[in-house]
């Protein structure tokens, strides 16, 4: 009997998905998340002259989407050709987004996702001094193009911020 999931066997067991039959096309992925804060980039640079936190977390991302395979179980390694990962303050935090292109057999969704998630972690690294309450919210697959199901997409509105109450003192 066949899983209907595509990383589980027929008797359950997790499996890499052969796509040594699949045709290599050109793939591509988008994707989001919001780092939910009131701290300002621009702040903590100012703190630290030698601080980019910015362009860290853009080569975090970079680095991460490149290392997929080796942080997501079942993963294809792929040859990236090329990621780019942009990082953007708002009002209510800091926006980052990723985009990742190959000529592969397989998708790059996890790739697009790993970057998101991996830049948004080097940002709140950077400003929990500032915000030790800052989070990640969002993370999301927007769209992606390639492969034999074609284009896919989310109607989604840009992130929002949704910041926990903190606790009231009781007085």
């Amino acid at each position: 009997m066949d899983s209907p999931f595509s990383h589980v066997d027929g008797s359950g067991k997790l499996r890499m998905v052969d796509i040594s039959a699949k045709r290599r096309t050109v793939r591509k992925a988008w994707a989001r998340c919001l780092v939910v804060t009131e701290a300002k980039l621009a702040n903590l640079e100012r703190r630290h002259d030698s601080l980019d936190a910015t362009h860290a977390a853009r080569v975090a991302g970079v680095l991460a989407a490149k290392r997929t395979a080796e942080i997501i179980p079942l993963c294809h390694t792929l040859h990236l050709s090329d990621v780019n990962v942009e990082v953007t303050e708002r009002d209510d935090g800091v926006e980052v987004s990723s985009s990742v292109i190959a000529t592969e057999s397989t998708g790059v969704e996890m790739e697009a996702l790993t970057a998101c998630a991996f830049a948004a972690l080097s940002i709140l690294d950077s400003l929990q001094v500032l915000d030790p309450d800052a989070r990640i919210d969002d993370l999301v697959l927007l769209k992606k193009e390639g492969g034999k199901s074609g284009s896919w997409g989310r109607d989604v509105e840009a992130p929002t911020r949704r910041r926990r109450r903190r606790p009231s003192s009781g007085t």
